[in-house]
């Protein structure tokens, strides 16, 4: 694979009362995202934070921040989180009726568009919008709570929609949320992901910089 590896810390396993420090220190650690779960405790059993979080972080880091959106309707609240300072919008095709429609309004908003597949979501429901999504994102455990076991049921899925991309000559990032490790990343890199997300891999770690290197590492 000639993509670089990237690694996007997640924000739900920092320190909820220091996030811009937090922030900050994945990003001198070798971070290249910062990944934002965004939770309703409706779509997902779990309540996180909106758009005047994303806002008060972005002046924190220079890092693109990657929103991941577990909340239905997802299309109300798409211009606040753009608005917020989101570089990347991802959304779950279940969060709407109308998944090309929400595509083309992130990208109309200026930001990088992203699907997210749930453990039971079929890749074939992606098919129709490869023109319109630059992340494909699967989830290798139920989205709502960090600390979860690795999925590895998940792992064909990630193979088959890495020959998907392949097929499109597009640009588009493979990536992977859910109990990713050390252990974990070196399946998840073969099967053909190229960007990694990694809550309490990282955020656990005493030392971020070796954690996020472990991680990288297999590529």
């Amino acid at each position: 694979m000639t993509n670089k590896i990237l690694i996007a810390p997640s924000l739900l396993a920092a320190d909820f009362a220091r996030l811009g420090e937090e922030a900050r220190a994945v990003e001198a650690a070798g971070a290249d995202w910062l990944h934002l779960d965004v939770m309703d405790g409706h779509f997902v059993p779990n309540i996180t934070f909106g758009p005047l979080v994303v806002k008060a972080l972005r002046p924190h880091t220079t890092l693109p921040l990657d929103v991941h959106l577990m909340i239905a309707p997802a299309d109300p609240y798409l211009e606040a989180f753009a608005e917020a300072g989101a570089d990347h919008i991802a959304i779950h095709p279940e969060a709407g009726p109308h998944l090309h429609r929400s595509l083309q309004k992130i990208r109309s908003l200026g930001k990088k568009a992203g699907v997210v597949l749930n453990p039971s979501t079929p890749v074939e429901s992606v098919l129709w919008v490869m023109d319109l999504v630059d992340i494909i994102m699967v989830m290798t455990v139920n989205p709502g709570f960090g600390g979860q076991a690795f999925l590895s049921s998940q792992l064909p899925k990630v193979a088959a929609l890495r020959k998907m991309i392949d097929a499109t000559g597009r640009d588009i990032r493979l990536q992977i949320d859910g109990g990713v490790t050390p252990t974990t990343s070196r399946s998840l890199l073969e099967a053909g992901a190229d960007t990694l997300v990694a809550g309490s891999a990282v955020y656990g770690a005493p030392d971020y910089t070796a954690a996020i290197s472990a991680i990288r590492a297999p590529a």
